[in-house]
């Protein structure tokens, strides 16, 4: 089993090699000890701890988006970093949020994802302040997420899936009106603004 370890002020990120599916599934099922955010792909296994930076960029990314799909009277499913894996793929991955728009009526009642029955989230949120994983992004597309909000130290960017790689895109397709821009704008703001404020800002943006 190989490994590297990259470490920063933003994220520490282990990525391990040659890692059965059933040792994935084991620590996806432990419980006892913490663990950081993991991403498996055909025996390639990425855990990543966040830093207080990344948790306050995915959590403003995450409030914003929860705040306009509320104003807008836009149904929405959160499913935050729940665990997304389907043994035949050989691919797992936990987001930085994520959530079910385009589907959010489908999954009312689900208590227990399964892909095989089950769609992936209709967006999912992805923060790398200290580097960009491409591990994930592999992952996101071989499950079908079909669009990925990625924050990567400046702005918030959307992709989305066409075929099987993540293209750019100027708006959301699950939440077209979301002013990016705002949010982008704000997020720059938190050293100097308190989280509060910064949503106020935002919801004033809306009207």
């Amino acid at each position: 089993m190989s490994s590297t370890i990259s470490s920063s002020l933003a994220e520490q990120y282990v990525v391990l090699g040659n890692v059965a599916w059933s040792t994935y599934e084991a620590l996806v099922e432990q419980t006892e000890n913490p663990r950081g955010r993991m991403v498996y792909d055909n025996g390639d296994l990425e855990i990543m701890s966040p830093s207080i930076n990344h948790e306050q960029v995915k959590t403003l990314i995450g409030r914003m988006i929860e705040m306009y799909t509320w104003k807008r009277r836009v149904k929405i499913r959160s499913a935050a970093s729940t665990t997304f894996k389907l043994s035949k793929r050989k691919k797992g991955f936990e987001a930085d949020e994520s959530y079910y728009v385009q589907n959010a009526s489908s999954m009312m009642g689900v208590d227990q994802v399964d892909l095989k029955i089950h769609p992936p989230p209709d967006i999912a949120v992805k923060v790398d302040i200290s580097r960009s994983s491409i591990l994930k992004m592999n992952v996101f597309a071989g499950l079908g997420v079909p669009e990925v909000w990625r924050y990567r130290g400046e702005r918030i960017t959307i992709e989305v899936l066409e075929g099987k790689k993540y293209v750019a895109a100027e708006s959301s397709l699950a939440l077209p009106g979301f002013p990016i821009g705002l949010a982008s704008e704000l997020i720059e703001l938190r050293g100097e603004l308190d989280e509060n404020e910064l949503l106020d800002r935002f919801m004033a943006g809306l009207d």
